[in-house]
């Protein structure tokens, strides 16, 4: 019961601080629930006044990451983190767009992953319908952590930048700083849903 409590605190407090963050029009939500999990929600933010939309996982952080085979799992203590996804002009409500970031936030819960920045998180397949992506690439966010009531680690928040399957190769080869040079010297928009790869 104490878990739960903590748990419920924690996205309780999470969303309270997006909000204040990002700022604008309340977020509409989108609530995507797994086998054997708690229901996990994807927040819409926007468009701003750049026509920029941010997705924002919201229930990632309800447990601190590590690997689910421990048989006594610390449930204050461990690192949390909830993704971002920022899109100029957004992806479309039919794109199915929150159910891949809410995949993506269940993974530590599932696989034990523990997200940080330039982990690579891949799909395998199209992020959203039509998208030529299949992957995304971790990195700092705007959102500064939030700070928890000690013991409990602060909430961390990731960028979560999709990327298509050779600039996860490239990640793989040469390292995340090596993508982000490219995407520099090619002067790539990352947020453009429509951007084209960069010449490896």
């Amino acid at each position: 019961m104490l878990d739960e409590q903590v748990s419920d605190s924690v996205i309780a407090s999470v969303r309270a601080h997006l909000v204040e963050q990002i700022g604008g029009p309340p977020p509409s939500a989108a609530s995507v629930t797994f086998l054997g999990l708690e229901p996990l929600e994807v927040l819409r933010f926007g468009p701003d006044d750049d026509d920029l939309v941010r997705y924002v996982s919201l229930g990632c952080s309800r447990h601190p990451m590590g690997d689910p085979s421990d048989l006594i799992a610390d449930p204050v203590r461990g690192p949390r983190a909830e993704l971002v996804l920022t899109l100029r002009g957004g992806a479309g409500v039919a794109s199915g767009v929150h159910r891949t970031l809410a995949v993506l936030a269940a993974a530590p819960a599932v696989e034990g992953v523990v997200l940080t920045v330039d982990g690579l998180l891949d799909v395998g397949e199209q992020l959203w319908k039509d998208a030529p992506f299949t992957a995304m690439l971790l990195g700092e966010s705007s959102i500064g952590d939030l700070a928890l009531p000690e013991p409990a680690d602060p909430v961390r928040f990731f960028d979560a930048v999709p990327i298509t399957g050779t600039e996860a190769a490239w990640v793989r080869l040469r390292g995340a700083a090596a993508l982000r040079e490219a995407w520099a010297e090619a002067g790539i928009d990352v947020r453009d849903p429509a951007r084209a790869a960069a010449s490896l």
